[in-house]
């Protein structure tokens, strides 16, 4: 695992939102909901998708800890924001940016590697800001030819 570490501007996102737990993972449901209206979001900027996953102070990663997951886009400004979607902002910081390749089935025993092995041995640890996956152009749900980049919110260790 070798990320680069990267400054991630404060960004505005529109998009749809639920709290789950890894035991009840609703992501399905949640971006099932999204996809069909994501282009009644009207001041979208570029066509990438967000995975963005809220935990609260002190998570752990366990299976019964609530957390709260956004299907959303970035857009310019919160002007026009559609029924039933909210408005979310990620404020600017640093990012240590993984790209990972493959489908889904793999995902959990990257995401482990990344907080149990890479986060301990480097000289950053988790900040407290939202972690999400840009889901690009090379992104394909359950193709293991799928890519995408999973940013994992950083500071330098104190």
């Amino acid at each position: 695992m070798n990320p680069q570490i990267k400054t991630f501007p404060t960004t505005k996102f529109i998009g749809k939102n639920l709290s789950f737990t890894y035991s009840d993972y609703r992501a399905f449901e949640l971006w099932s909901s999204f996809m069909p209206r994501r282009k009644e979001v009207q001041n979208a900027i570029g066509t990438d998708l967000y995975n963005i996953q809220i935990n609260p102070i002190g998570f752990s990663f366990g299976l019964q800890e609530p957390f709260v997951k956004w299907a959303a886009v970035p857009v310019a400004n919160f002007d026009f924001v559609p029924d039933g979607m909210e408005t979310l902002e990620i404020p600017e910081g640093w990012y240590a940016v993984f790209h990972y390749k493959g489908d889904q089935s793999n995902a959990p025993a990257f995401f482990n590697a990344i907080y149990t092995e890479w986060l301990p041995a480097s000289n950053y640890e988790l900040d407290h800001r939202p972690q999400f996956e840009i889901l690009g152009a090379k992104y394909k749900t359950n193709d293991p030819n799928s890519e995408e980049e999973i940013w994992i919110p950083v500071k330098l260790k104190s």
